[in-house]
């Protein structure tokens, strides 16, 4: 028996989700569509990504949605693209055997003339991202006088990405008798004041628990120095040959460096990050989604919205700066009641910043040594092994024109030969290989950390200090405010230094020279921290400087 008939919901809707394998609703569907099938009242429910919240919405919408209307009922905001689109794929499956409803996602980076289009043709259900949708409203396309269902998605991301105002405007344009559905990760205080604002006695419910850590992922890290990261994400990979996985990254240039590396190397894989278009953002995740892709390499912006239930793996090449973040990026793994693998690639330096992740989730993490080319070889030989004995065979399609003669070499023999002839480009890379050796415990500053790069010695530390202050006394304690975290597209090979940095912050702030926390020059970019009450000023006056010939880029750190 399909536990969904229980609801009482139509044999239209149970036919498509019956073809979808929808069988057993999930926690949050199951404290959700009863309730909203029932009742006429607002809702506020906190669930993780993951945990099947569009069918826990979208289903009672469809059963309760006027057919012969043909003006926009239901309206669902949702942070990105990716989600817009998402939900919109999901609730055309649903709506599958609905002849006379329709739907339409509006979002940016999309053409706004086919939108306004399909605007025209009346559907009654708009999925949109907040801009998008504010856009319509203003261009008098989009009417939302007759909706009567609200849907805040994710509402907690929208907040964050900056889209408060872009939110009340859309709310006070909807009837006040309408039902809203705010769907969040988190309870801020930001949802907390669009809850207590715009919302009439809601509901509350719970599946899972706010930002609960799931028990069926395992997490684990391994320590490296910074030179050794990308050969230690390499033995990672090699270590789970049936990895299906997301790596995340802070920045776009990053990401794709990350992704460049693995690819030059022959790994299935590719990157998703704000520099693609949207175009090229949905061919990346269509291959992954249909498993052409092992390995996505992606910011954590980019991948919002990507739903994908049997990751095995989610790597962080990169910590972010919000524990919270962290756990939402883990919990792409381990769903559907599978388990997962979290692993975090940490350098000595970042260990003070992981432990503050540690402590603010309280997440169980095992140090796990990095893979040595033994437990490489092993782990590859189970691998494959298993898929001799297992892979089913079509013997009548799949036929040999040569069967030599097998019965001068012994079974040992042979299962010797196939496995060197399977793994012999690993063996030859990793024979003259390395192993990456563990850093001893003087090494790890797990006391006094610097979140963005390694201090080197006391004394160095010192000396570059006094330096410093010798060129400008304005870099002071981090602890005496806020800073932001700027990703800069200029690094050494572009001649840039730590004096050039600070004159050009110091230039291009007005008033007071602003503070400036941690400067850390890589090759080709640069991360360096100013007080947040500069943040405006320095976005608007550097993008439009250049530096010896090269156009100048500057953005928040992701």
């Amino acid at each position: 028996m399909n536990l969904f008939e229980q609801y009482g919901l139509s044999d239209s809707i149970l036919k498509a989700i019956n073809e979808l394998g929808y069988s057993e609703p999930t926690e949050i569907q199951k404290q959700t569509i009863p309730y909203l099938l029932s009742k006429e009242e607002d809702l506020i429910a906190l669930a993780q990504t993951g945990t099947g919240k569009t069918a826990a919405f979208s289903l009672p919408i469809l059963e309760q949605i006027d057919e012969n209307i043909k003006k926009v009922q239901a309206l669902i905001l949702c942070p990105t693209r990716e989600l817009c689109l998402q939900i919109s794929r999901d609730i055309a499956n649903y709506s599958k055997y609905l002849s006379n409803v329709s739907s339409l996602a509006v979002y940016g980076g999309s053409s706004i003339s086919d939108q306004i289009k399909g605007l025209k043709k009346n559907p009654q259900i708009v999925i949109g991202t907040p801009g998008r949708v504010n856009d319509m409203i203003k261009r008098g396309v989009l009417k939302l006088n007759e909706v009567q269902w609200l849907v805040l998605d994710e509402a907690d991301e929208m907040l964050s990405m900056g889209f408060k105002q872009e939110l009340e405007t859309i709310l006070v344009e909807t009837p006040k008798d309408r039902r809203t559905y705010l769907f969040s990760a988190t309870m801020s205080k930001q949802v907390e004041s669009i809850a207590k604002n715009y919302m009439k006695g809601a509901h509350k419910i719970s599946a899972g628990g706010i930002n609960e850590v799931k028990k069926n992922i395992t997490h684990k890290f391994v320590l490296v120095r910074d030179r050794q990261k990308n050969n230690g994400l390499r033995r990672i990979l090699d270590a789970n040959p049936d990895i299906y996985s997301i790596i995340f990254c802070r920045t776009r240039v990053e990401t794709q460096s990350v992704a460049d590396f693995l690819m030059q190397q022959g790994y299935s894989c590719d990157a998703l990050h704000g520099d693609l278009s949207q175009a090229q953002r949905d061919t990346v995740m269509k291959k992954f989604r249909l498993k052409n892709l092992q390995i996505l390499v992606a910011t954590d912006v980019a991948a919002r919205g990507l739903d994908v239930n049997d990751l095995t793996h989610v790597i962080h090449f990169s910590l972010p700066d919000d524990p919270e973040v962290f756990v939402h990026r883990s919990g792409r793994t381990g769903r559907a009641g599978k388990n997962g693998d979290s692993i975090a690639i940490i350098r000595p330096s970042e260990m003070f910043k992981f432990n503050r992740i540690k402590k603010e989730t309280s997440i169980k993490v095992e140090e796990m040594p990095i893979p040595t080319k033994e437990t490489i070889l092993k782990a590859k030989e189970i691998y494959l092994s298993d898929k001799l004995l297992t892979e089913n065979l079509d013997s009548e399609s799949f036929t040999l024109s040569n069967t030599p003669d097998l019965s001068i070499i012994s079974k040992e023999e042979l299962y010797k030969r196939i496995m060197y002839l399977e793994l012999k480009s690993t063996w030859n890379f990793y024979k003259n290989e390395k192993d990456i050796a563990p850093i001893d415990k003087n090494e790890r500053s797990t006391d006094r950390g610097n979140n963005s790069r390694d201090r080197g010695s006391r004394r160095e530390r010192d000396r570059n200090a006094k330096s410093s202050s010798d060129r400008s006394n304005n870099r002071r304690n981090k602890k005496q405010g806020n800073f932001t975290r700027f990703f800069f597209n200029l690094g050494k090979k572009d001649n840039l230094n730590k004096v050039t940095v600070i004159d050009l912050i110091n230039k291009n702030t007005k008033g007071a020279r602003a503070d400036i926390g941690d400067i850390d020059i890589r090759d080709k970019f640069t991360f360096f921290e100013v007080d947040s009450n500069y943040t405006t000023q320095l976005l608007n006056k550097i993008n439009k400087l250049s530096f010896n010939g090269k156009s100048m880029s500057l953005e928040i750190a992701q």
